[in-house]
């Protein structure tokens, strides 16, 4: 049993159901939040569940394994530093850090600790994901060769008033930092590493800091094309994913914020025929989905069956493609990656906004 303290009673809330569906596997003993009411909220009539305001607290009691952050994004790198340095193993929401500095930082103090750091990409999990992970495997995708993103939600002005949205020093970046991170995580998920970007980005919706529409192309290092388009003011909230393969594409629904719950088409091109796609999908076994799906997989990769998880690495190619992205976006330029220690942007994005 993997015992949690869970760091914030926001999306906190939402990741204790997930935990909740694994009671055989997790135990949340404790809730840290400095809204005690708000925490009380979040875990009802729980008696289990013991509420706390003293972070240093927690992180001390030696019964807690884990600690998931799940605070705004400019606490992220500093309380997981200091969960690290305790002795526990931390789940982080997204962004989990703010520059690759803070990302190679936290990676260097989770090898000194010898302690877990899972980014949070629960998207990843689900019954339509697990289908392309499937054909995948089973060899009938063949070459990538394009996809298209687009990630088109509606945040107004009431979605802002909490006084730390839409700036930079306290949600760390816009559009391309809090929505369409899922999507650009799947992109990698199934296309591999990013090898250039080119950005264009705006602030078109809202009177915010920070953007609020972008529009993306993408070189994979495998070759293929690949382009997004967001923004935050569409008159719904719709996310929608197409990947085109040598051997078939894979198109999602439109569901925003369970991508992989929502129903895809997988439609065959020959040589490949529908049966032989078909046949697969037959046998894909149910799968968790969204946080449950995703923290079945730290679980296991915390019991040494890793492979599904969401690893540091991953959180950290997803830092470093949000800086060439910003970074493409201020230069007016196509950006390559990798990006080097030292190079432009590598110790933030950060402007100033004074």
């Amino acid at each position: 049993m993997i015992r949690v303290a869970i760091i914030g009673a926001g999306i906190g809330a939402e990741h204790l159901k997930g935990y909740r569906a694994l009671p055989n596997r997790f135990a949340v003993s404790t809730f840290c939040e400095l809204d005690t009411d708000r925490a009380r909220a979040a875990i009802g009539d729980d008696p289990s569940i013991s509420i706390s305001n003293d972070l240093e607290a927690v992180l001390a009691d030696p019964e807690i394994d884990l600690i998931d952050v799940c605070l705004p994004p400019h606490l992220h790198f500093s309380v997981s530093l200091m969960a690290l340095e305790a002795g526990k193993h931390v789940i982080c929401e997204k962004p989990i850090v703010r520059s690759l500095e803070e990302a190679d930082a936290l990676e260097a103090a989770a090898e000194q600790t010898g302690k877990n750091v899972f980014p949070v990409f629960q998207y990843r999990y689900g019954p339509a994901t697990a289908k392309l992970h499937a054909l995948i495997d089973a060899g009938l995708t063949g070459k990538p060769y394009v996809a298209s993103l687009e990630t088109h939600w509606n945040r107004d002005a009431d979605y802002y008033a909490i006084p730390w949205r839409g700036t930079w020093s306290g949600e760390s970046g816009g559009a391309l930092l809090g929505h369409a991170i899922h999507s650009h995580d799947l992109l990698t998920r199934f296309l591999g590493p990013v090898a250039s970007v080119f950005a264009r980005t705006d602030v078109r919706v809202n009177e915010i800091e920070t953007e609020d529409c972008a529009a993306l192309s993408f070189r994979m290092e495998n070759g293929a094309l690949a382009t997004s388009c967001v923004t935050l003011g569409s008159g719904d909230d719709s996310s929608r994913l197409r990947f085109c393969f040598e051997g078939l594409s894979a198109e999602s629904g439109s569901a925003p914020y369970t991508p992989a719950e929502d129903e895809w088409t997988f439609t065959a091109r020959a040589p490949v025929t529908q049966s032989q796609v078909d046949a697969i999908l037959a046998n894909v076994p149910e799968v968790k989905s969204g946080f449950a799906g995703y923290l079945n997989a730290v679980a296991d990769a915390l019991e040494g069956k890793g492979g599904r998880e969401v690893t540091l690495k991953d959180g950290r190619r997803s830092i470093e493609l949000v800086t060439a992205i910003y970074r493409s976006a201020r230069e007016g330029s196509d950006i390559r990656l990798p990006l080097q220690k030292g190079s432009a942007l590598y110790a933030g994005w950060m402007p100033d906004v004074a």
